[in-house]
């Protein structure tokens, strides 16, 4: 199983996670390096020529191809419209939707040839409902619900899955930086009243990776307390 983005928040919950699961598994990480008791590769998804050597190395630990891949790398880059500049939505969309179809791209090689597999984009609550001074953001994570859709199209002859999770707010690095007015002001939106920890996410990461949801594809499913409903 792979990682990307797995050195913390919801990436390395769902390392921690498949591990707990008796399930061999890697990180990407691109910044700060995943724990030592995890298996780490730094790469930079935005180049494709990391990517190919990332896998390269992951395939040699693993001892064979990528069965599992969870795509959860991800920047974002806040602001108004008429302050983001070209950079800041070229780059939130080359890491989020472009570094995806690299790393997507690159594990399906591998499923295609065992005629099985998973693919488990983390998407946001953001890309369905929209939210106002993210619009590079939103529209990355709004980009992979078209692009997880066409694969399963594409791959369910092959027995490959391909399901998108859009989780709400939770309680990552991302949500610590904000003021606490502004962590107050989301809350307050969520029907459950507060955020999701990333150990929740997991949870359904591993659902969505395993046995019991082999005939679930296509599907994007919210984990965030309600905020999203009807989206």
């Amino acid at each position: 199983m792979l990682v990307t983005g797995g050195a913390r928040g919801i990436g390395l919950a769902c390392a921690r996670r498949f591990a707990a699961d008796g399930h061999d598994v890697a990180v990407t990480y691109h910044s700060s390096a995943p724990p030592d008791d995890l298996f780490g590769v730094k790469c930079d998804i935005t180049s494709a020529d990391d990517v190919e050597a990332a896998f390269s190395q992951v395939e040699e630990h693993l001892g064979g191809p990528v069965e599992v891949l969870v795509a959860n790398a991800g920047i974002a880059r806040d602001t108004l419209l008429l302050r983001m500049s070209d950079d800041d939505f070229e780059t939130v969309v080359d890491t989020n939707l472009v570094g995806t179809f690299r790393v997507v791209k690159r594990a399906t090689r591998g499923m295609i040839r065992a005629r099985s597999g998973r693919l488990i984009l983390i998407s946001s609550v953001v890309g369905l409902l929209g939210s106002a001074g993210q619009a590079n953001y939103a529209a990355s994570k709004a980009g992979l619900v078209g692009f997880a859709r066409s694969l399963a199209r594409e791959l369910g002859s092959r027995a490959i899955t391909v399901n998108v999770i859009a989780p709400g707010p939770v309680e990552t690095d991302m949500i610590a930086a904000l003021t606490d007015e502004r962590r107050a002001e989301l809350t307050a939106a969520v029907p459950l009243a507060r955020a999701a920890s990333p150990d929740e996410i997991a949870g359904v990461v591993a659902f969505v990776a395993s046995d019991d949801a082999a005939y679930i594809t296509g599907a994007v499913i919210p984990v965030d307390g309600g905020l999203g409903m009807g989206h």
